[in-house]
């Protein structure tokens, strides 16, 4: 077996094998097989933008005391494999001092291998918010998917999608904040609720300043998109000749007595208080029905 493989690998099977039609590729496509490092390149396409150097440290570690767990998926391009999945792998492969990984050969053409490394992408536990939204909205750019059809390529709901996307509309400075973790992807979804990128920067530094929560960051939004709403109405203030009309009234009727006026002080009305029919028929008594 190891022998075979060694065959297929060899210059010339690399060079021959460039389709699913060609000969041999029946042994070649679909297995897992080790591959030279030197042999392989990364995805220029790569939807993955960051990887963290400690974290690739961390899993260098562990492929130089337990190997690469997961092959690698790669497709044939020419003479050398061109990665569709498992970059990191590759990346701490090298650091680890490994001349060869195992990986698994597709035959895929441009667009197949730009979807299955965007799909695999979106897989992924420890992507950020912003990653995941650029990654569905290069699936519907370049891919040409619509949202319908994204939501069951990828197994989520359409209005989850819809949500991540809008993310891209915020400013750079909040993206990166979501990035960076400073924030989270709820909170960016309370601040690109506000329309005007003013509002959207006073929400932001609110957040930062405050550390307010998710549930604190909606309330602070709905504030700023109807501030009448939460500023408290205040009463108009009473004239002076209908405060005494009012304690007058107050004195001779034994009750609480409330005029609430326009303003103006030529339009108003009369509140009468009472707690029982005894302070009933008490106010009926001063007035000739």
């Amino acid at each position: 077996m190891g022998r075979g493989l060694g065959a297929i690998l060899s210059a010339e099977s690399k060079a021959s094998i460039n389709s699913a039609s060609d000969e041999g590729a029946d042994k070649f496509v679909g297995n897992i097989v080790e591959v030279q490092l030197d042999d392989i390149y990364p995805n220029a396409s790569q939807p993955r933008t960051y990887f963290d150097e400690k974290a690739l440290s961390d899993l260098a570690q562990s492929i130089r005391n337990l190997g690469v767990i997961q092959p690698i998926t790669v497709r044939k391009e020419g003479g050398k494999f061109e990665i569709i999945s498992g970059e990191r792998r590759y990346r701490a492969s090298k650091i680890a001092g490994l001349t060869s990984v195992p990986a698994y050969i597709r035959l895929v053409n441009d667009q197949e291998m730009l979807e299955m490394a965007l799909v695999e992408n979106i897989q992924r536990e420890d992507l950020d918010a912003i990653e995941v939204a650029l990654t569905y909205q290069r699936l519907l750019d370049e891919i040409g998917l619509t949202q319908e059809n994204l939501s069951q390529r990828v197994g989520k709901e359409r209005s989850t999608i819809t949500n991540s996307i809008r993310l891209l509309r915020l400013n750079p400075e909040v993206q990166n904040a979501i990035r960076s973790g400073e924030i989270s992807a709820g909170h960016g979804r309370a601040i690109i609720s506000l329309e005007d990128s003013e509002s959207q920067n006073l929400l932001f530094r609110k957040i930062i300043k405050e550390g307010l929560n998710v549930r604190q960051s909606e309330l602070a939004s709905n504030q700023l998109k109807n501030p009448e709403k939460t500023q408290p109405r205040t009463k108009p203030l009473l004239p002076n000749n209908l405060k005494k009309v009012q304690k007058s009234l107050s004195d001779v009727l034994e009750v609480n007595v409330e005029i609430k006026s326009s303003g103006k002080g030529n339009k108003g009305k009369i509140v009468l208080d009472f707690k029982n029919q005894e302070e009933l028929d008490n106010i009926l008594s001063h007035f000739r029905l």
